[in-house]
């Protein structure tokens, strides 16, 4: 494959963080990368695509500069881009947890574990495993037996962890996420709150996935990832399809977003499902007026009528 994307963060000071976005923006434009990146004051938090050619002189580049010079790439394999477009922020907080008191995971996080460290951990009889991602992430795929935070952003993970707090009390307390990055402060502001037996998969499972002892074991379905992908395999031994179809609890790993733009809820939907239901969450969401599945298809009145009758509802063209 000519492709590769890259997933990356460092929290590190960056003393003029807006000038540095633009800087950045045009580094990566004349490189010919795409993707999204995130910059602020505590760092930097990215994943770009481009060929290996692209890609390698942009982990050059990072590296001389002494803020990055540590910084660990995790690196996949692409038949191509995974983005559209090449875009660089700058944001308040390079991962939104938006605390009145924020944690800077280089004086406080937890302690880091690596991917067969964590593996054996799991197994303790005293330990409880929380995803740090959002619902719709652990929907699609998850470490078995972890605990499914009902949150719809990061930010309010924490409000839900104080909500549920004797879970964890007295335990040994693992957390994982997608690359890491939101482990690093979450797993602080577990410290920060009184937990002192806190630890942090290193890396991510992305990492997790690629060891090469562990394999991505007692990881089930896919994992989601933000960009064009969507969902990439992790465990290497087996497989099991844990997502199911929103429509028909079938096993499914085919996100979608709902066809009402106002709406715009991601849901697990088979290709059948996307035609019979018109890609809508609630009849709201299918007989909306700007209903994108419609659109994108060219449907009649009468073709959307008799698709709503075969699921006994009915259209009133308003």
């Amino acid at each position: 494959m000519d492709y590769r994307v890259l997933l990356y963060y460092k929290y590190v000071d960056i003393e003029d963080p807006e000038t540095f976005t633009q800087e950045h923006l045009q580094f990566c434009k004349d490189l010919g990368l795409k993707g999204r990146i995130h910059i602020g004051y505590e760092g930097i938090n990215g994943t770009v695509s481009g060929t290996v050619e692209q890609t390698n002189k942009y982990m050059e580049a990072m590296k001389q500069d002494p803020r990055f010079s540590d910084m660990v790439f995790k690196i996949d394999e692409a038949e191509g881009h995974a983005f559209k477009k090449m875009h660089v922020r700058f944001r308040k907080e390079i991962v939104n947890l938006s605390l009145e008191e924020d944690i800077d995971p280089n004086e406080l996080t937890g302690h880091y574990l690596e991917p067969k460290e964590f593996f054996q951990k799991m197994q303790d009889h005293n330990t409880v495993v929380i995803d740090v991602r959002n619902d719709y992430e652990y929907d699609l795929g998850h470490i078995r037996g972890a605990i499914r935070p009902d949150v719809k952003t990061f930010r309010e993970t924490p409000e839900w962890f104080l909500e549920n707090k004797h879970l964890f009390e007295g335990k040994t307390i693992l957390t994982y996420c997608t690359g890491g990055i939101r482990c690093e402060k979450f797993s602080g502001w577990l410290k920060r709150e009184g937990f002192e037996d806190v630890y942090q998969l290193h890396g991510g499972v992305v990492t997790y996935g690629k060891d090469p002892e562990v394999k991505g074991q007692m990881w089930d379905g896919k994992l989601y990832v933000f960009d064009e992908r969507i969902a990439v395999p992790v465990n290497q031994v087996e497989h099991v399809v844990v997502g199911r179809d929103y429509f028909d609890g079938e096993p499914c790993e085919r996100y979608v977003n709902c066809a009402n733009p106002e709406c715009n809820k991601q849901i697990l939907c088979s290709e059948e499902n996307e035609y019979k239901y018109l890609r809508g969450c609630t009849h709201e969401c299918r007989v909306h007026p700007r209903n994108l599945y419609v659109k994108e298809h060219g449907l009649t009145d009468e073709q959307i009528k008799e698709r709503l009758a075969a699921i006994g509802e009915e259209y009133i063209n308003a």
